[in-house]
Formats: structure tokens, C-alpha cells, sequence
């Protein structure tokens, strides 16, 4: 596999950016700090050379701070900025002495407090700009939310998204018929693109292997094709199934029936595409 771009991993420096959602007990291998070294040899590990570094926290300072990581391996940022207020300035915060250019844009919809955040105008509002702006706008959504993804890819078709980690498919050996056929009416709208991503961060290392998740795979690639898939680690979060390297090891035995030239561009062809990546 020649050397591509990881479409999806974090990095946090909880000194100045808590992250708040890590639970020390039961997510111990992340519990602690992730800059750009790390990902280096994270990226090294896996084959590829470059990664884009996605938000962590709903937060314009830790997006400021991201912006500034000065290292070859970060090839974009996807950050945060509060889609129901004045998109522009807080673009401008984050672009001012970045030395990362920023490709898209993230809210963590799927911890919310508002279940419908999706729904509302003030962010549809804040979407056009990301439109005008050419940057991505990253689903990270629940099943449940697959619908909300679905009006708002309808609503702004000119505008690219990008479904996180396949929209949260069930686990292995779980009823998946719901989530298949939400997955396909997204699919349909050709401004939509998905990561396979995040599948094993939620199953305990060793508890899984490759054909448990072909089922969810298969769907994906029926659904969107090799043309619209994007490879993601989820690292470090994938340290919680096991490694971005086993991780990366099962999504190539997967589509292993793809060509070498399709798979190059699930491997980094098409997140160069998606994102702008110079």
C-alpha cells in the first residue's frame, strides 16, 4: 500500500484543552496527551503519511490552538466554530497565524443538548457560509440522526459533507437494517461522502476481528462506492479497540476485492480530493 492520507484523528493537549469526555477508568490508553510526534509514528505504523487532524471539543480556542501545529503530517484541520453565530470572524480567529489550513468544519451534533441542533435555522444559516467558504461540514451523528443528515444534505446541495465513522453502524451481531437503509438514502446525495472510521473504538481489543465488521463495510461501499469512501483511524480513540494498526490491517483485508486503484483512493486520494489538500 503506497503512503496516503489518514482522514480522521485528534490530537489534545488537555492542560489547555480538557477534554472532558474521557473517562480515565474505562478509557485508560487515551487518557493522556496526543501531539503531533505521536501522530507521526501513529501514521508511520500504519503506511500512511499524512493525517487530518479533527476537533475534539466544541471549542474556537482549541481550534485556534490546532491551527498552529506546525508538522508535515498534518495535512488540514477540520475545527469548530459556532454554525448559529457569525461563521466569517470566527473562520478569521482560526486562520490568523495557522499554520494548518482549515478544510471543514465539526460540532459534535451527536452529544448535543439540543436533540434537533441539526434542524435549526440559525445553523442551516451558518452552513451556506461554509458553502461559500468551499470547506466540508463533518457529520458526526447517532443512527437516529441519519434522517437530520439526510434534510441537511438535501437542503444544501452544494455544499460537501462528510459522515464520521459510517453514521455509528450497530455493533457486530446486532439488527443493522435501520441503519442500512438510512445509510443508502444519505448515499443518494452525490455532495455526500463517508469515512470508514470508528468502528472498533467502541469494541474491547481482541473482542473483534475483520469479518465482524464486513456486514458494515459491505453496505458502505454498495452504498457510496470506492469513489466516496475515506480511510479513518480515529486514532487515539482506536487505541480503546485495539490500535490504529489492526484497525487499519481489518479495513484492507476488507476491501481487499476493491482495485489498486480504488483503493489508493479510499487511502488518501479521495480526502486529497474531498478536502482540498494541497
Amino acid at each position: 500500500m503506497s503512503a496516503g492520507v489518514d482522514a480522521h484523528v485528534h490530537l489534545w493537549d488537555r492542560s489547555v484543552d480538557p477534554q472532558d469526555w474521557i473517562d480515565a477508568e474505562t478509557m485508560a490508553p487515551i487518557a493522556r496527551d496526543f501531539d503531533a510526534s505521536d501522530l507521526s509514528g501513529m501514521l508511520a505504523s500504519t503506511g500512511l503519511d499524512r493525517a487530518v487532524v479533527v476537533q475534539s471539543s466544541n471549542s474556537l480556542e482549541e481550534s485556534i490552538r490546532l491551527a498552529g501545529l506546525d508538522s508535515p503530517v498534518v495535512a488540514g484541520l477540520v475545527a469548530w466554530v459556532d454554525l448559529a453565530a457569525e461563521v466569517g470572524p470566527q473562520l478569521d480567529r482560526i486562520r490568523t497565524n495557522a499554520a494548518v489550513p482549515v478544510v471543514g468544519v465539526r460540532h459534535l451534533a451527536h452529544i448535543d443538548p439540543d436533540p434537533q441542533w441539526m434542524m435549526r435555522e440559525e445553523v442551516s444559516a451558518g452552513l451556506t457560509v461554509l458553502e461559500r467558504e468551499d470547506l466540508c461540514f463533518d457529520l458526526v451523528v447517532r443512527e437516529w440522526q441519519l434522517p437530520q443528515a439526510i434534510h441537511l444534505a438535501t437542503r444544501h446541495s452544494g455544499l460537501r459533507f462528510v459522515l464520521d465513522h459510517l453514521g455509528g453502524p450497530p455493533e457486530p451481531g446486532q439488527d443493522r437494517s435501520g441503519w442500512a437503509s438510512r445509510l443508502r438514502e444519505l448515499a443518494r446525495r452525490p455532495n455526500v461522502v463517508a469515512k470508514v472510521s470508528g468502528l472498533t473504538s467502541g469494541l474491547a481489543p481482541g473482542s473483534w476481528r475483520a469479518a465482524d465488521l464486513a456486514a458494515s463495510v459491505t453496505v458502505a461501499v454498495e452504498s457510496f462506492g470506492p469513489e466516496r469512501l475515506l480511510y479513518g483511524s480515529d486514532w487515539p480513540l482506536a487505541e480503546l479497540g485495539g490500535g490504529a494498526a489492526p484497525w487499519k490491517t481489518a479495513v484492507e483485508a476488507l476491501l481487499d476485492g476493491l482495485s489498486t486503484v480504488e483503493r489508493a483512493r479510499v487511502f488518501g486520494g479521495n480526502a486529497a480530493d474531498v478536502y482540498s489538500l494541497s
